[in-house]
């Protein structure tokens, strides 16, 4: 049924596909995110030799990140759910990209942490504009599918970064690599702010395809303030969530670098390569993970079933990571770390899926933004420790086990907090 109109998809209509035109844009924009985000990662031999960074140090400009993608999270499920994804978006990346290209202009480890800080603003945008899309474009039904395709976007920009960043720097030097990687997001933003609009306002989208879109029932669009939804369950089972595997996340992203580099003995010229190749697993991970539970739930199954199923056989794929450490050669440490990041992202991408599948569309960004921001404080709670365990130790033993047993533990949460995953009437928020 249209759930809007109240109109039926007719038999033999054609249902337009303009929807994955969105989805591509989302993609293209999460890899832009990624190669800016990782490049730290990428450069930080270089620039630790140059400005003599100790691990604790180079923690120190990761944590300033993540404190400003704590602000940002949540101030920006706000924006986008008061603004929409098409202008929540474009402040987004309006943000992020001067801030990625202020990389350029840094001399130390103050003016990397402003940079560092204004980029965390602005990529914080990121998902709670691209979530917010996906709900307005797609049905249930379509979602983890839609949002996994677009967050695989993030191992492209993670397989390109290793591959590129390098070349820059030995054509021409780091500084220059930030400015011409700031390009992408310039003419990404002139891309989508003649492409995208509401469904309902776009004239490249067919009848047939916009009832596919509303035939999920009609849910209330007032928006819910957060002190609401910070008593409602279902919130804190994503926050959790987000807290317990973000963090890993971002230790993968930014230490994993400076891993192949002191565990292998490799340099800019090599270290590239089984970069590359580890995102390139987690891209077929982030795909599979929402094709799995998509399929799940067109074959008849529950969205509960389908999203923890998936999630579980995720949890499992990664504990390997656990003795990665013992590994001598390269590139049998590659397929298990591989298979860690590939079971993280098809695990994320269903997680991500909760707040639409359970709250109103006008709490969606709002829940999404409290998630973000939780998992960024779990994320500056792991940058912290990672460099003080690095300098302490120089091992990595205790880091790649906390990643082995966190999305089992993130799993067993959100199943407590919503066994059930059934939907969050706003009348009952509203009592609360």
């Amino acid at each position: 049924m249209d759930a809007e109109t109240g109109g039926a998809i007719k038999a033999g209509v054609k249902v337009g596909r303009y929807r994955w035109v969105v989805v591509a844009l989302l993609f293209a924009a999460t890899a832009i995110n990624y190669i800016d985000r990782q490049m730290i990662g990428v450069l930080k031999p270089t620039l630790a030799a140059e400005f003599h960074w100790s691990e604790t140090d180079f923690a120190g400009i990761v944590f300033w990140f993540q404190v400003a993608y704590a602000i940002g999270y949540l101030s920006f499920g706000k924006v986008v759910d008061a603004l929409g994804a098409r202008l929540g978006y474009t402040i987004a990346i309006v943000i992020w990209t001067v801030s990625h290209m202020a990389h350029g202009f840094a001399t130390g480890m103050v003016s990397f942490a402003l940079a560092r800080f204004g980029l965390g603003i602005g990529e914080s945008g990121n998902f709670p504009a691209g979530i917010r899309a996906v709900t307005d474009w797609f049905p249930q039904k379509e979602r983890a599918f839609a949002i996994g395709v677009f967050n695989a976007g993030a191992n492209v920009g993670a397989i390109i970064t290793p591959l590129l960043v390098p070349l820059l720097v030995l054509w021409f030097d780091w500084r220059m690599a930030f400015f011409v990687t700031g390009l992408f997001g310039i003419a990404w933003l002139a891309v989508w702010w003649m492409v995208y609009r509401h469904p309902s306002e776009n004239a490249r989208v067919t009848p047939g395809e916009l009832a596919w879109i509303r035939q999920d029932p009609a849910d209330p669009v007032e928006q819910i303030g957060w002190a609401r939804l910070l008593t409602v369950k279902e919130t804190w089972a994503y926050a959790l969530g987000k807290f317990l595997i973000d963090p890993i996340w971002w230790f993968f992203l930014f230490w994993l670098p400076g891993y192949l580099f002191d565990r292998y003995d490799l340099d800019l010229k090599t270290f590239g390569l089984p970069l590359a190749a580890i995102y390139l697993i987690s891209d077929l991970g982030s795909v599979a993970g929402g094709w799995l539970s998509s399929k799940l739930i067109k074959s008849g199954r529950t969205p509960n079933f389908a999203r923890k199923v998936t999630m579980l056989i995720c949890a499992v794929c990664v504990l390997p990571i656990w003795f990665v450490q013992g590994i001598d050669n390269v590139w049998m440490a590659v397929l298990v770390i591989g298979l860690a990041t590939a079971a993280h992202q098809a695990f994320s991408a269903n997680l991500y899926t909760l707040p639409s599948d359970v709250f109103p569309r006008g709490a969606v960004g709002s829940v999404v933004g409290i998630g973000g921001t939780v998992g960024a404080f779990g994320g500056m709670g792991m940058a912290l420790f990672a460099g003080y365990i690095l300098d302490a130790t120089h091992s990595y033993e205790v880091l790649f086990a906390i990643c082995a047993s966190a999305y089992l533990l993130a799993l067993l949460v959100v199943h407590i907090l919503s066994p059930r995953l059934a939907p969050v009437r706003i009348e009952d928020v509203s009592q609360r």
